[in-house]
């Protein structure tokens, strides 16, 4: 018995509770903003339904990610082959008639298993920060070497491609980055950077001219044209320029979080506009402290890529930072008009319960680093290594 105590001792004192504190503190923001918008009844979408989904999913985020920082990063890169082939069939599954879009969404990207609905790309994303972490470790100082290039380059496409198929091309550009984010971090050579620089602009035009839908085009067409802006307003253009009107409508402090008869209706304000229907009830001031608690959590995991004992270490944490800034970033410059509307949530604010296990999962990831920084002899597992 002393010695479980000990070893739960241990880990609360190796566990990295400042990362756990930012995730719990926009976890229950989010399951709170979606509390207020049932009471509000400003969309006849949202329902209690949504908020006690968060409510849950939250509490089984929090458990995986105290259970996945106690187990050795090394162990759960090893057994991949264990999880990542299930999420993979997981998300094959969604080109059977298993699996089902939502209201609003223009993919198929959500398996309905009968007793439980999810989207397995937000599982798998997790599945490919490890895999691909464990891949450039593995590769170490033959990065730059043109087959191992190949290999990483392949690891990269196939859940991009996969994602892309099923029309989820926000979450494709996810994938996207963190390849990106995650290969720069290893040590890339400028050649392929060039090479890279110089071939994108011309992937580019031609998914442009001959791969892009129509209303693909027009997404971000009228960004950037204040004519066609106008024309779309009840187009097209309508959900962002909704989204723009709520965000100003709040000013410095809000229009409350109860009670105004001011509220302006936004489709998806639950999920993707989430961040609208902050600065809608809590103005300016609340968009800045909703900034400033992103920037945490992507910025803790970069600091702790930096202490990490190993490059494989160092890779989980460039993945995850990867995953929270370019949701953030992306899905707030939504709401601002500045990117198209592509479908990534907020990281544990927006509606959503499989996208906040997998940030929660993300988080376990950061935090089992930062535990496992120093010592050999762990909670759950023990190896020494070189």
């Amino acid at each position: 018995m002393k010695k479980v105590f000990s070893a739960v001792w241990d880990y609360i004192k190796r566990l990295d509770k400042f990362m756990l504190l930012i995730c719990l503190v926009l976890s229950a923001s989010g399951i709170f903003l979606l509390y207020t918008l049932d009471m509000n009844g400003i969309s006849p979408y949202v329902t209690e339904r949504q908020w006690h989904t968060q409510f849950y999913a939250s509490c089984l985020g929090v458990f995986a990610a105290l259970v996945i920082s106690a187990i050795d990063y090394h162990f759960i890169a090893k057994i991949w082959w264990l999880y990542t082939p299930v999420l993979l069939i997981l998300v094959m599954l969604l080109f059977t008639p298993l699996g089902v879009g939502v209201d609003g969404a223009d993919d198929i990207g959500w398996l309905n298993l009968g007793f439980i609905q999810f989207q397995p790309s937000e599982l798998l994303k997790i599945a490919f920060i490890m895999t691909f972490s464990l891949h450039l470790s593995k590769v170490g100082s033959r990065l730059n070497e043109l087959p191992n290039m190949i290999l990483l380059a392949l690891h990269g496409l196939v859940p991009v491609a996969l994602i892309m198929l099923q029309g989820d091309d926000g979450s494709a550009l996810v994938f996207l980055f963190m390849f990106a984010a995650m290969l720069f971090s290893a040590g890339l050579s400028w050649k392929y950077m060039l090479a890279a620089g110089i071939a994108v602009p011309a992937a580019a035009f031609f998914a442009w001219n001959y791969l892009m839908q129509p209303h693909q085009l027009k997404r971000f067409q009228v960004l950037f044209d204040e004519e066609m802006q106008q024309s779309e307003i009840l187009g097209i253009y309508y959900q962002q320029w909704l989204g723009k009107k709520a965000l100003g409508s709040g000013q410095m402090t809000g229009l409350g979080l109860f009670g105004s008869d001011n509220y302006t209706y936004v489709s998806e304000i639950d999920t993707d506009f989430i961040f609208a229907y902050i600065g809608m009830t809590l103005g300016f001031v609340g968009c800045i402290a909703a900034i400033i608690l992103l920037a945490a959590l992507c910025l803790k995991p970069l600091s702790v890529s930096t202490s990490s004992k190993d490059s494989l270490g160092r890779y989980i944490c460039v993945g995850v930072f990867a995953m929270y800034l370019f949701h953030s970033v992306i899905n707030i410059g939504m709401v601002l008009a500045v990117f198209p509307v592509i479908g990534i949530p907020l990281p544990f604010l927006s509606a959503g319960g499989t996208s906040v296990l997998s940030m929660y999962a993300a988080a376990g990831l950061s935090m089992s680093v930062h535990s496992h920084r120093k010592k050999k002899t762990y909670m759950f597992y023990e190896e020494k290594y070189d």
